[in-house]
């Protein structure tokens, strides 16, 4: 009862304030601890409240047969599939839908009819908007591709879709996706067989811009130069049905990339007989495409220690110089891959190593490389050590690779992921000498890549999370995971984009938006689905879980989602399950909204207990006011030496001149005993102890200038010039968002001169300057420079432009 009484005390009746006449208004408390499971779905059968699959989770299957022919000469592919739909969900389903990507590129797509004037481009900003004085300017890159799409007919022809009894089916197309009507629905459990005939240009990718294509190198020897293809989104791939959405039909256009479904793949593609062929895959004819030697090379690499060739430099020139006599068709075979690409040249050399995993169910795979003498070293050395690399830094933190061939190829794609293969860009300079040079950034690029786009093959292709809607899901942990695998690499190298001190500048930018959008309508990607939740992984990793912690839930969603397609929530909800750490506030902050880190530190308060015994404490009040500076005037007239009135007659001093209110009187002292007897026992033990001790207290005071509530790490330097670190959890701000104030107690001896909040720089903390007390001052750099003249026309000499005179540039 004493409790609710003291309760009701402290809590103001409402009544009072109405019964003034004062309006309530709407209070400013924001809860940044708020469960997230109010914006998360509601667990299921198909997803349980854990983050884990469903105990009646499914997904459908898909496998293809495939036939494909390259023409080179046209740049044009022809193909024909059969494809074996089951249908493993609880829904009986009237059609199918389809995504048809090449369709993208057709002048009357939705990509093109809404792409906007002075949108960025995939190599940088494809206009400058002009002023009332300058021109806008369209980029080179722009004309090019305005002109390629003028010039060429791209997107699918779809020839035929049938049964397998030789029935048309029905079938519309819409943008990038087409409905195939069934002859009956297809009842859960059941499985449809059906084919589809197709044929494309084939786009040439420095022109167009786009995630597969071919390159042209008019200078090689052979007549009319060779070309190096990459194929993918090549051929028409059914669209997913999940429990989660149903059909996932939204149109491609561009940036969002896909979700698929799992299936196994049979692939005859015929090519001209001197191209060598990279493929999603094992290759299951090398009696008809390669050499002896070629084939003997290849099984020796399987055990090799290092890279060894398979398609040696010598061969790859003189098919590069030669022509072909006919055509071979190379096959493959996938087993449970979400997709399928490849790459044909006679350009390419290629080298393999086998790299081991013990137990698992591929104890070898072969990492390979394919890449063109523009390549150079550069690929030699680094590519396949990279792919190598990159699987045993991701089994630790995932599963062993799932597959049995690892590849890395070279061509006009900067950078993209596929099953088994990838698509990578950087080059050699070709000097005037012959020789070839690369600049410290094409070797961090070409590592940094390799890295990146292999570790997709486990994060979206093994663990199949929808690129489309969330591109964070599988870039933001791909990017974590690459700049783990690349500071383990070569801490030394200058790697971008991983950490959260680089997340800064995007932070705070009007541009952000929160990771949760979706991609197409992301300003800044690279920021936003790559970056921002790169860093998020390095605090969790870091600073808010720790490393064992967050490894092993990291692991454990690997394992929870390998080959089946998790959502946000199964990722937010696995890591929270594994970790043991209710992370709520953390997604809602990072995620969901666009706030930021900056913590200050507004004060420090130094505080020392009071002894109440007047005889030690009244002297030491004396001696912290006379340290306190005198009066300006005071201080003056000391200067000017005039004189004081009461030392230069005494007759006028009494006993206030030789004492004052620190003077000790017996009846300061009798209220000492009195406050001493008046302690209970553990009191007095208390008490007594803490005077003994005479410990240093300080009180923080901290504001959440950023609103992105974060731990709070202090970096703590004493008198004595000793340091230590500590970690205040992000739960010190659940009561109030925007300040708050922490007691901080150390011996006595032990004295604080200076606070640095984040001293590391580990939470992307925006203004490190108010993370200082005392504040320090900032340092900062001047450069001189000469103001240019305008470069206006109307201020040029065109008389002397105009005479060919060249200005010695004195006045």
């Amino acid at each position: 009862m004493l409790f609710l009484a003291a309760l009701l005390f402290a809590i103001p009746a409402p009544t009072a304030v109405h019964a003034q006449g004062v309006q309530q208004t709407k209070g400013s408390f924001e809860d940044k601890f708020r469960q997230l499971d109010e914006v998360l779905p509601d667990p299921n059968v198909y997803r349980t409240a854990g983050g884990a699959p469903g105990h009646q989770y499914w997904q459908q299957q898909v496998d293809y047969r495939i036939a494909a022919e390259l023409d080179e000469p046209r740049r044009r592919m022809t193909a024909r599939a059969t494809i074996r739909y089951t249908n493993n969900s609880p829904d009986t389903l009237p059609w199918l839908w389809m995504q048809l990507d090449q369709n993208i590129f057709r002048k009357d797509s939705m990509a093109e009819l809404t792409d906007a004037f002075g949108g960025p481009g995939r190599r940088g900003p494809k206009v400058s908007l002009g002023s009332a004085s300058e021109p806008t300017r369209l980029s080179m890159d722009e004309l090019r591709r305005q002109q390629a799409m003028a010039d060429n007919s791209y997107g699918y022809d779809i020839n035929a879709v049938r049964t397998m009894d030789g029935v048309d089916l029905a079938h519309t197309i819409v943008g990038t996706l087409m409905r195939i009507d069934l002859p009956a629905p297809l009842a859960s459990g059941e499985s449809i067989e059906f084919t589809i005939e197709w044929a494309f240009n084939i786009v040439e990718e420095d022109a167009v811009v786009a995630r597969s294509g071919y390159e042209h190198f008019p200078d090689d020897p052979r007549k009319g130069g060779n070309d190096i293809f990459l194929l993918a989104q090549w051929f028409p791939r059914m669209v997913v049905y999940s429990d989660y959405e149903g059909w996932h039909n939204k149109e491609f256009l561009g940036r969002g990339e896909f979700t698929l479904e799992f299936g196994d793949y049979e692939v005859e593609m015929t090519v001209p007989d001197d191209h060598i062929v990279a493929s999603t895959g094992v290759l299951q004819n090398p009696d008809a495409v390669l050499t002896a030697a070629q084939r003997q090379r290849l099984e020796t690499a399987r055990n090799a220690d290092a890279p060894m060739f398979i398609v040696t430099p010598q061969e790859a020139a003189a098919a590069e110089a030669g022509n072909p006599r006919g055509k071979k068709t190379w096959k493959f075979s996938a087993r449970n891959v979400r997709d399928f690409a490849w790459a044909s040249s006679r350009k390419f050399m290629w080298d393999a190593q086998g790299h081991k995993q013990p137990g698992a169910e591929h104890e070898t795979v072969l990492a390979m490389s394919f890449w063109p003498k523009e390549g150079g070293e550069l690929w030699r050395k680094y590519s396949t050590a990279a792919v190598v690399h990159t699987m045993k830094v991701y089994s630790r933190f995932s599963f062993d690779y799932p597959y049995p061939t690892a590849q890395s190829i070279n061509g006009p794609v900067g950078g993209m992921e596929y099953p088994m293969i990838t698509f990578n860009g950087p080059r050699t300079t070709l000097n005037k000498d012959g020789t070839r040079t690369h600049s410290l950034a094409e070797k961090v690029f070409l590592v940094g890549v390799v890295i990146h786009e292999i570790g997709h093959i486990y994060f979206p292709m093994t663990v199949n999370s929808d690129e489309r809607q969330w591109t964070w899901m599988d870039e933001g942990l791909n990017s974590f995971l690459d700049s783990v695998a690349g500071y383990e690499w070569d801490p030394d190298m200058p790697w971008t984009r991983s950490l959260p001190r680089d997340m800064v500048s995007y932070m705070v930018s009007s541009q952000q938006e929160p990771i949760m959008t979706q991609s197409d309508s992301v300003t800044n990607l690279g920021a936003n689905a790559y970056g921002k939740p790169s860093a998020a992984y390095h605090i969790l990793r870091d600073t808010v879980i720790g490393r064992e912690r967050f490894d092993f839930a990291l692991k454990e969603y690997a394992r929870r989602w390998k080959f089946k397609r998790p959502t946000p929530a199964d990722f937010f909800r696995t890591i929270e399950e594994a970790s043991g750490t209710d992370l709520d506030w953390f997604w809602r902050g990072w995620f969901y909204t666009t706030d930021h880190v900056d913590i200050s530190l507004d004060s420090i308060h130094r505080l020392r207990i009071d002894t109440e015994d007047p005889d030690i404490d009244l002297p030491r009040r004396r001696r912290e006011r006379d340290d306190e500076p005198d009066a300006v005037g005071i201080g003056l007239n000391r200067d000017q030496g005039l004189p004081i009135w009461v030392l230069e007659n005494r007759n006028v001093r009494d006993f206030y001149d030789s004492n004052d209110e620190f003077t000790v009187t017996p009846k300061d002292r009798k209220k000492y005993t009195g406050f001493l007897e008046g302690l209970d026992p553990w009191e007095r033990k208390v008490f007594d102890r803490a005077v003994k001790e005479d410990a240093n207290y300080y009180v923080l005071n901290f504001s959440n200038k950023g609103g992105l509530v974060m731990p709070i790490i202090l970096g703590l330097t004493f008198k004595d010039g000793k340091t230590e670190k500590m970690n205040i959890p992000a739960e010190i701000w659940r009561r109030n968002s925007r300040e708050v104030a922490k007691l901080l107690v150390f011996p006595k001896g032990k004295e604080l001169v200076q606070v640095v909040v984040d001293p590391d720089w580990e939470t992307a903390d925006a203004d490190i300057e108010n993370n200082h007390y005392p504040r320090r001052i900032i340092p900062s750099r001047i450069e001189a420079f000469k103001s240019e003249s305008s470069k206006a026309r109307v201020r040029r000499d065109l008389m002397g432009e105009a005479a060919g005179a060249e200005p010695d540039g004195r006045k």
